[in-house]
């Protein structure tokens, strides 16, 4: 989750495609040349605090596939909770739920707000690009079937947050781990192990919780060995939560009142 130099990563869009997406991953020059050129791509830096788009309305299209090469996360807020949704960082995409390719004619929700949580860096891929690869690059239209397949599994851990604080804040983090696992998204520190720009208040807002009530299960994470305080880095460590034993969190994911010892409140 590195931030890198947006005008580095920005100037050549192409190459960036195929190095920093998963749905590019591996194409190059030569593979993508049939189906698109530079001028094609729009390259923007997206702001906090500014909507992008509200996804799902009725009869209304995206006109590109966003794809999050730096910076991040960008989420998905629900109402009338304002409910965390989904998380997109480096490496993964958004909008596609709202393109009439593959699924997402058939995809609908209901309306949710779109936007930055921090300054992401962003490229744009028009439609028309996106559904020539979906109709005739195969390892794309798989990769592009799966972005639906974590959506549904990402919203699946959330509802599996219950009112136990441990277990719905381990729910979000296994759903982050799983989708990150999934896009082929390499740690940052050591194999096992995942950093993800996650400040409290996108914590609270995706499991329901207080602020306090997310800080304290935090501290209890951190000293039951789960994660680990996070002290350098390009982040505020505040908003990096650095899960060390991933595997660890299933038996906090699979808890129930009663069952997690270093939770104080019963």
């Amino acid at each position: 989750m590195t931030r890198q130099s947006g005008q580095n990563v920005l100037s050549d869009p192409v190459t960036t495609l195929g190095e920093r997406s998963f749905l590019f991953s591996g194409m190059g020059r030569d593979d993508l040349s049939p189906y698109l050129h530079a001028d094609q791509l729009i390259s923007e830096k997206l702001y906090s605090n500014r909507p992008i788009y509200t996804a799902f309305r009725a009869d209304s299209w995206l006109e590109y596939l966003y794809i999050v090469v730096d910076g991040g996360p960008v989420i998905i807020r629900s109402t009338p909770l304002d409910r965390v949704i989904g998380l997109t960082y480096p490496g993964g995409c958004f909008g596609a739920r709202s393109l009439p390719v593959g699924f997402g004619s058939v995809a609908r929700a209901f309306p949710s707000l779109v936007e930055a949580y921090k300054t992401t860096d962003v490229i744009k891929v028009p439609v028309a690009v996106v559904q020539a690869l979906y109709d005739q690059n195969e390892t794309f239209h798989q990769r592009y079937n799966l972005l639906f397949e974590l959506r549904e599994k990402f919203q699946y851990h959330l509802l599996n947050c219950s009112t136990y604080p441990p277990q719905a804040v381990a729910a979000l983090l296994r759903a982050l781990i799983y989708q990150e696992r999934s896009l082929g998204s390499p740690s940052k520190i050591k194999p096992g192990e995942y950093v993800f720009d996650l400040p409290i208040d996108l914590i609270a807002r995706a499991c329901q919780l207080n602020h306090r009530t997310v800080e304290q299960v935090l501290k209890g994470l951190t000293k039951a060995g789960y994660v680990k305080a996070s002290k350098s880095g390009d982040h505020p460590a505040a908003d990096r939560v650095h899960v060390v034993d991933p595997e660890g969190l299933k038996e906090v994911y699979g808890a129930t009142r009663d069952k997690v010892s270093w939770w104080p409140l019963k």
